[in-house]
């Protein structure tokens, strides 16, 4: 597998070269890794090694089926690296995207509290590092730490949050709508600005994939992507989306 960039890995000085340099503990960069997980905010040294102990690391392909709809959940899983997707298949093999899931965030605690199998499947998008967190060490957590549930808790509101305006944007907005706000909110994640003020987007994953996360067929999709192309909004290389004036987009999403 290639060496994939984690910006959630910790970069120490380099020691010197007639220093040997010693192996680090497993538990240690578990505890390094784990400190920069939003979850786990304001714990102590010695609380991050009490929890190291139920985390596993995993290091999966891209395509990798992590579990599927049915199986049984033993934890949830932070993405320290890449991206999954998370998706309802039909019997039929057709395939609806709920989330697609980024560096930083987690999926499956839901399920985990519920105490049932998962209902989606998930699947890696890109070669990813991950972190599965047994379900045990945050049940202990949880009985120790009341502050600990209310994070849970926030965690899992603005999930459902998140689900609720995804339910309101199908719903009330145009699928050019969709597609104009999901390109203003990627420019607002990452977007790059070049030398004539045109911002690119490099699309996370296929646009089959967001198609389906933005509940369009892929044809209605690539449709929508034409004529945006044609007002002179933007300009599509593969991947790589060209917004030519944003501010421009930003009011055309309010006039349709």
């Amino acid at each position: 597998m290639p060496v994939i960039e984690c910006p959630f890995e910790l970069h120490r000085p380099a020691a010197p070269a007639d220093t040997p340099t010693p192996a680090p503990h497993p538990d240690d960069r578990l505890c390094r890794l784990l400190a920069h997980v939003p979850l786990l905010s304001g714990f102590s040294a010695a609380e991050l090694a009490r929890f190291a102990h139920g985390v596993r690391e995993q290091a999966v392909e891209r395509g990798t089926v992590l579990f599927h709809r049915g199986d049984p959940c033993h934890g949830f899983h932070l993405v320290l690296c890449g991206q999954v997707k998370l998706a309802f298949t039909s019997s039929e093999g057709h395939e609806k995207v709920i989330e697609i899931i980024r560096p930083g965030q987690s999926f499956g605690e839901a399920v985990m509290f519920m105490e049932k199998p998962y209902v989606v499947m998930a699947q890696a998008l890109t070669d990813c590092k991950l972190l599965h967190i047994a379900k045990s060490v945050v049940f202990d957590e949880m009985d120790r730490d009341p502050l600990f549930c209310r994070k849970i808790i926030a965690g899992l509101s603005q999930r459902l949050h998140q689900l609720i305006a995804d339910v309101g944007t199908y719903s009330m907005q145009s699928g050019r709508d969709r597609i104009v706000g999901y390109l203003l909110r990627e420019e607002e994640l990452g977007g790059e600005t070049g030398s004539s003020g045109r911002v690119s987007v490099r699309l996370p994953t296929s646009k089959g994939t967001i198609a389906s996360r933005l509940n369009l067929t892929q044809e209605h999709f690539s449709r929508i992507l034409h004529e945006l192309t044609e007002a002179g909004l933007i300009s599509v290389e593969g991947r790589v989306i060209h917004i030519l004036d944003i501010e421009k987009l930003r009011t055309t999403q309010a006039r349709f």
